[in-house]
């Protein structure tokens, strides 16, 4: 696998991001496109057993930093889901851009929360992406942080966020807060995974509380609902972080062909290790059936569906 650092720009930004490919590579190679999950950076390891298998198969994988984040420009006080879909979708114009993409082959990769919700809202909006892949998505921002308090504790954020709304309009500046502690509330095995830590050390740890109201209204849902682009939903059963619910109601209402993956007798972060060996040649076929150039047609009922429940050996 080829890595090349590379920039582009969204709304006046520089962004900075990852450009993998083949090692060999014979003419312009159907892209993958990937921003990372939640308080996810580019060049997290966790990423790289993916980007090898798609780059082993023919596939060119752009993965950044969102505004903001790691080595990008932009304000690290800001956590914005609206600004991380222009962020996306300024992605995908870059890569078409370049000569060595197939510019009618590009599809979408997100894993980890907003990662894979994020994913589900590109497609929505831009019809340049012609098949994702949704790994442990957030589908309702709103019932994903209410679902991490006792409802005592979530009537009293409501009320903060009320009161730094009436902060900020009366002062100019709100509260910050740390993204991880006071938007998201970590689960004991986010306390204690080791599989972000490579990262986790570079992520803002102050930003606007005002972020939250984002999260809030951040439904990927609705953009699934209907949604024709070929959409396949990775879960995990009992999921203590992003709801399994989450993960099956966007299989549910998407349209056009898809496919659940639901990975049983593990945890959230635990089964990226686990079933990684499982999962990921399935992504891989996803993309390479679907992702293809607008000179090739391939033919499928829209309301095609499959359902897969994966489950190995004790190790």
């Amino acid at each position: 696998m080829r890595t090349e650092n590379v920039t582009f720009y969204s709304e006046g930004d520089r962004i900075s991001a990852i450009w993998r490919t083949p090692d060999t590579v014979d003419g312009p190679v159907r892209a993958i496109v990937q921003g990372p999950g939640w308080l996810g950076l580019k060049d997290a390891k966790l990423y790289v057993r993916y980007h090898e298998a798609l780059t082993a198969a023919g596939f060119g994988v752009l993965v950044f930093d969102y505004r903001g984040f790691g080595d990008s420009e932009g304000d690290q006080g800001i956590l914005s889901p609206a600004d991380q879909l222009t962020d996306l979708r300024n992605s995908v114009t870059y890569l078409t851009t370049r000569d060595d993409v197939i510019a009618d082959a590009i599809g979408c990769f997100g894993t980890g929360g907003t990662g894979g919700g994020n994913a589900v809202l590109l497609a929505g909006v831009d019809p340049r992406i012609r098949a994702v892949v949704s790994q442990v998505p957030v589908a309702d921002g709103r019932d994903w942080l209410h679902r991490m308090r006792q409802e005592h504790e979530w009537i009293a954020y409501l009320s903060a966020l009320e009161e730094d709304a009436k902060l900020r309009v009366t002062t100019g500046r709100g509260r910050t807060v740390h993204p991880r502690e006071e938007i998201m509330i970590p689960t004991p095995e986010r306390k204690t995974t080791t599989i972000k830590a490579d990262v986790d050390e570079r992520i803002p740890t102050a930003i606007s509380l005002a972020s939250a109201e984002q999260i809030l209204e951040y439904r990927p849902i609705d953009a699934a609902d209907g949604l024709l682009t070929p959409l396949m939903v990775i879960g995990v059963e009992a999921d203590a972080t992003t709801p399994t619910d989450h993960a099956e109601a966007l299989y549910e209402v998407a349209a056009g062909p898809k496919a659940l993956i639901m990975q049983r007798k593990t945890s959230h972060y635990a089964a990226y290790d686990r079933y990684w060996t499982e999962v990921t040649p399935r992504i891989v076929q996803w993309f390479d059936r679907y992702v293809r150039p607008a000179d090739v047609r391939v033919e499928s009922s829209a309301g095609s569906a499959s359902i897969e429940n994966l489950e190995v050996a004790a190790r």
